[in-house]
């Protein structure tokens, strides 16, 4: 597979996963009893422990997977990413996040083309950018109980940051894969679940900057 032919794919299914994941919490969040019962203590859970199981399935057994089956995971992973973000729509206005997704898109797009082209070897980064993920983790986690503004600010700042670097990273990484026994469908599959992964937490920390401002 060609590299120009491989983001393409990575990036139609890329496409295709924030579509039914904006589409998806969009009609949640009109629906009344559909948010209520994701507020309910079982959903609350369990939504985002199948999101986890999910990426965890398809990182882990993509080379073993027929192309159907991890499309469908994919597919599957997207629409619960989905419920997961519905609350968006009611929490921030739409101007926010309009400005908030075009923002993202425009850096997002910028330093995946700086790790589609860049001669510099990122995986050497690799255990910085793991490590930070951990560190931001555990930041999160700690500073639950005493947050405000400024260390909200900061923490989405951060993962900004954080998440623009495993952009230029993960994209490299997919098209080094190229010459992997990965089937080429799951490759462009396993591409498009690392991109997203990067996109969405931009996306969400870019929304709550803006607001943050804007307050």
């Amino acid at each position: 597979m060609t590299k120009n032919l491989l983001i393409s794919k990575v990036f139609l299914w890329m496409s295709l996963g924030l579509f039914i994941s904006f589409v998806t919490g969009l009609i949640v969040s009109l629906n009344e009893n559909m948010l209520l019962s994701l507020i309910d203590p079982l959903f609350y859970w369990i939504v985002p422990l199948s999101q986890i199981i999910l990426v965890v399935i398809l990182t882990a057994f993509i080379e073993k997977m027929k192309p159907i089956t991890a499309k469908f995971w994919f597919l599957l992973y997207s629409f619960t990413s989905g419920l997961t973000i519905s609350s968006l729509f009611v929490i921030f206005n739409v101007s926010t996040m309009i400005y908030a997704f075009l923002t993202s898109a425009i850096v997002f797009a910028l330093f995946a083309a700086i790790g589609s082209s860049t001669k510099m070897n990122l995986s050497k980064h690799e255990s910085i950018l793991s490590m930070g993920l951990l560190a931001l983790v555990i930041c999160f986690i700690v500073g639950f109980s005493f947050a405000n503004s400024t260390f909200e600010l900061i923490m989405n700042f951060v993962t900004v940051i954080l998440f623009i670097g495993f952009t230029a990273h993960d994209m490299q990484k997919i098209l080094k894969l190229r010459n992997s026994k990965l089937p080429k469908d799951n490759l462009a599959i396993y591409g498009a679940l690392e991109l997203y992964l990067d996109f969405v937490n931009i996306f969400l920390s870019m929304v709550h900057l803006m607001d943050l401002d804007q307050n």
